[in-house]
């Protein structure tokens, strides 16, 4: 059985990889769109990687949101109804990106990760500074 931090990153990688798909269908601008799409597939294959350590201790995989991440995207959706759709979708997933990364260090600086999970956490953390690095960016960019 996968620990409990581990089973939470996973969650949140698949919440991560659903809320590029609605910033990528809110956009207007047809490359804001295509990098989104981008960062999707780049976050699917995290969230691959996270699944096979999964499916390696015999867990569940995670093919489903977690109810936190679709109440939050639901906020998301309600309030960026009021924002110019590539501004909102910039925002939201710079808004994404800093929460991830974050979770992310904190689960690496703890020991309750086994240490196949922390190798297979360290491995998805360099994809998740990328996306972080893109947040930041795309944020300024729409700013």
């Amino acid at each position: 059985m996968s620990s409990t931090v581990f089973k939470s990153l996973t969650d949140t990688t698949y919440d991560s990889v659903e809320g590029y798909r609605q910033a990528g269908e809110k956009a207007d601008s047809p490359q804001l769109k295509q990098a989104l799409q981008q960062r999707c597939q780049s976050r699917e294959q995290t969230l691959q990687q996270m699944n096979a350590e999964l499916q390696r201790q015999g867990d569940e995989l995670v093919t489903k949101g977690t109810m936190t991440g679709e109440a939050h995207q639901m906020w998301q959706s309600i309030t960026s109804a009021f924002e110019n759709d590539d501004e909102a979708a910039a925002e939201r997933v710079e808004e994404g990106e800093d929460y991830i990364k974050g979770k992310f260090e904190q689960a690496l600086e703890s020991d309750q990760l086994e240490a196949q999970e922390r190798a297979v956490v360290q491995q998805a953390y360099a994809e998740i500074c990328e996306g972080e690095r893109f947040g930041d960016m795309i944020a300024k960019q729409f700013d």
